[in-house]
């Protein structure tokens, strides 16, 4: 049976462009998540992202369900749950 550990998400590896690699907490990831989906056009993000009534909603689904938002041609944010300790 695997380990409880295995399933835990607090830690992030954040790919962005033009950037270095950050690591984040899942605070911080949601935080970063929040503020950009403020700058994109509510127009612009999927149906499934359109149904939540706010940007905190929103910024939880993606972590939940997802490991990118499109944020533009040409342009990534991408994340991945990491295991920083053992």
């Amino acid at each position: 049976m695997p380990h409880p550990l295995m399933y835990e998400e607090d830690n992030f590896v954040v790919l962005e462009t033009n950037q270095e690699e950050q690591f984040l907490t899942k605070s911080e990831l949601l935080e970063k998540l929040e503020n950009t989906l403020k700058q994109l056009a509510f127009d612009d993000l999927t149906p499934d992202i359109q149904k939540f009534d706010s940007v905190t909603e929103q910024a939880q689904y993606l972590i939940d369900t997802s490991c990118e938002l499109d944020v533009g041609p040409g342009k990534y944010l991408q994340w991945y749950a990491v295991r920083l300790e053992k």
